[in-house]
């Protein structure tokens, strides 16, 4: 185990989720309103990627690749007893990260090619830094988390050669959402009922949330198998079959967690309906595939609903945790929360309905904006400053 030395460098590199949260955000304010400029063709960027390919690969490999990132270097410090990452590796793997959003966006003069090598490096040196981490505190159970992120990985690099071959990105752009997606049925499905069962046993309640068992196995194997069918076979009778098997299954899974006896913490129950949002994805997969709904219907119920409703949730709880704020959402945060339920909503009615002046892709942009400049205004002064002296620190 490492000795326990006093930081005395900025409080934003002290500890991993202070950086990427941080930028996760304000990447979040700036890019959608930036995509509904582009969608309604009043700005344009240079990058090497199609409009829609920018708008999903910043979403998955900009803003989601952050957020793991961040809950990463915060979790495995606690999984392991070694000291957290921080100071000038946190800067350079933040700079990495800034590096692949402007050389995607064309900001850099690299080329196609030299964008995608730089965008490809950030999740990279993330597995290969976590790597490091598990082994040398043997930690060998959560070796098992490089997968995905390792997968995740390999999607973005996927998704670069399918744009660069073909002018557009297929499968890649499915299979990036897939992979935040399963990390959040095997994170997710620990995390929740593990803060639920701690949360009620405070108020000595008889009933607690199911353990983890082999029915959680099958959920996580069924849903794995749901997400790689939508990824190689979006309109297949198979992902019809899988997409709505786990749809169930996820649904039970939910259930057995006892979100609804959450509701006086609205900080817990942001969990549950985030992810309320995976089964929701999974009827619309299978719909999606039968033809019932369009093919944008799963990617922003999953994508929105469910990646942007769990990272928000867990990155407000995680901050409040290690900077030694009480674990109380209050009336700001979960209106933040609710925004980006509504903006779900709202993307899925698409433009096929108008609020005023706005379809539903601008009504959703506006909120997401809302959601997370809320999150910004309450979270990123926490971010900044130290932590607050005599708190425990909540363990994700």
């Amino acid at each position: 185990m490492k000795t326990r030395e006093i930081y005395q460098g900025p409080a934003l590199f002290s500890y991993g989720f202070r950086p990427f949260f941080l930028f996760a955000g304000l990447f979040a304010v700036a890019v959608i309103p930036m995509w509904w400029l582009i969608w309604r063709g009043e700005i344009s960027i240079s990058g090497h990627l199609a409009p829609t390919d920018w708008h999903i690969h910043e979403m998955i490999f900009g803003y989601g690749a952050a957020v793991v990132a961040g809950f990463l270097f915060t979790a495995v410090p606690n999984w392991t007893g070694r000291m957290p990452t921080r100071g000038w590796p946190l800067a350079v793997l933040l700079a990495l990260w800034l590096a692949g959003r402007a050389g995607v966006a064309g900001l850099l003069p690299v080329g196609p090619v030299g964008a995608a090598i730089i965008d490809q490096m950030f999740l990279l040196a993330v597995a290969a830094m976590i790597a490091r981490e598990i082994v040398a505190g043997r930690n060998w159970k959560n070796l098992k988390v490089l997968v995905p992120v390792s997968l995740l990985w390999g999607a973005n690099i996927l998704f670069h050669v399918e744009a660069l071959t073909q002018g557009v990105s297929d499968i890649g752009r499915r299979l990036g959402i897939a992979l935040l997606i399963f990390l959040i049925m095997l994170i997710g499905g620990r995390i929740v009922p593990s803060f639920t069962r701690n949360w009620l046993a405070q108020r000595r309640s008889e009933r607690m949330p199911v353990a983890f068992n082999r029915f959680d196995g099958v959920c996580i194997l069924i849903g794995a198998a749901a997400l790689v069918s939508w990824a190689i076979a979006p309109v297949h009778a198979v992902s019809v079959l899988f997409g709505g098997a786990a749809a169930l299954l996820h649904l039970m899974r939910l259930l057995r967690w006892r979100g609804l006896a959450t509701w006086r913490s609205p900080l817990l129950l942001m969990l549950h309906v985030a992810y309320l949002m995976v089964p929701l994805g999974f009827a619309s997969i299978g719909a999606g595939a039968a033809g019932i709904v369009g093919p944008a219907v799963s990617a922003h119920v999953l994508g929105i609903g469910a990646v942007a409703g769990m990272t928000l949730a867990v990155m407000m709880r995680a901050t409040m945790g290690h900077t030694g704020r009480p674990l109380v959402a209050g009336p700001w945060l979960t209106s933040a929360f609710a925004l980006i339920c509504a903006a779900t909503l709202a993307r899925v009615a698409g433009q096929d309905v108008s609020f005023g002046s706005l379809d539903g892709v601008g009504l959703s942009a506006v909120l997401w904006t809302l959601a997370f400049g809320v999150y910004l205004w309450r979270v990123a002064p926490w971010l900044l400053g130290p932590k607050v002296a005599g708190k425990a620190v909540s363990k994700v």
